[in-house]
């Protein structure tokens, strides 16, 4: 491996027509990945697709907006799963645990706080989700895959509070094991929170087409970053636009190079071995 896509989605519906294609660009071009699961499926497709390739692990977990009724996302669950906007799955911890002990298994996600959305009642449940996937990564020690984010308008929706702090509660009253903080879109000062409690951050191509992180990749030291595509969404320029893939990586840790001004092959390099450290690959 030259690369490692800490965060992607593969197994999603988005690659049903050419997922073979997607995977053999990525193992010809030096690139291994993390296929992070959102849901019992997700994470189910993600672990199976695993196992039957080198360079490719999987992240198991239930995401925040999965919790309850949540937005039909067509990029992940195809045009068939729109049942799904009416049903929340409550985190199984048995049949999740299964899954977590699978060698191929290296962290326990996407899972947080999303309060983007948020419905009156939801909140409650997304919290309580987290803490039953925090003490399944204690139980395995395997790490946190988080995801976080804010609501729409902070501030404008009243108890939206702020998922962030929300989330940093929760981890420091609950667990025992570290953690990345993916599609990291906070304050330098959320930041160096999660860095005080030993927690990485990851970054999407978003960095390629806005300055609003560079002063925290700026200020965060280069072994504690790790580099994903999110794919499919968000993909960096100069592919904007269109469909993420994990080779797109490469963009990620070039851009993030510029940024802390390193020379391209030492940022490469060290952000490989943040990954394969983090991960224990």
């Amino acid at each position: 491996m030259k690369y490692f896509d800490a965060h992607t989605h593969v197994q999603f519906a988005a690659y049903d027509e050419d997922r073979e294609a997607v995977f053999e660009r990525a193992r010809e071009a030096g690139v291994g990945m993390n296929l992070v699961g959102t849901q019992k499926d997700t994470s189910q497709a993600a672990l199976e697709c695993a196992k039957s390739r080198e360079g490719v692990w999987a992240t198991i977990g239930l995401h925040p907006i999965h919790t309850s009724k949540s937005f039909h996302d067509t990029e992940e669950l195809g045009e068939e799963g729109k049942a799904f906007t009416s049903r929340g799955e409550q985190f199984d911890f048995d049949a999740y645990e299964k899954l977590a002990r699978e060698p191929k298994v290296v962290a326990i996600g996407e899972c947080g706080l999303d309060y983007f959305r948020l419905e009156e009642g939801t909140k409650k449940v997304q919290r309580e989700q987290l803490v039953a996937q925090i003490e399944l990564a204690n139980a395995v020690g395997k790490p946190l895959m988080l995801h976080i984010r804010n609501g729409a308008k902070m501030g404008e929706q009243s108890g939206t509070g702020d998922a962030y702090q929300d989330t940093l509660e929760l981890l420091k009253a609950n667990t025992k094991v570290l953690g990345d903080v993916h599609f990291f879109a906070g304050s330098l000062d959320i930041a160096k929170q999660f860095l005080d409690i030993g927690f990485n951050l990851s970054f999407t191509g978003v960095i390629t087409f806005t300055h609003d992180y560079d002063e925290v990749i700026r200020e965060t030291p280069l072994d504690r970053l790790l580099a994903e595509t999110d794919a499919p969404y968000v993909a960096p320029v100069p592919f904007r636009g269109s469909r993420n893939e994990p080779i797109h990586v490469r963009e990620v840790v070039k851009k993030i190079a510029e940024i802390k001004g390193l020379d391209p092959e030492k940022a490469r390099e060290q952000l490989l071995l943040n990954s394969q450290r983090f991960f224990g690959i």
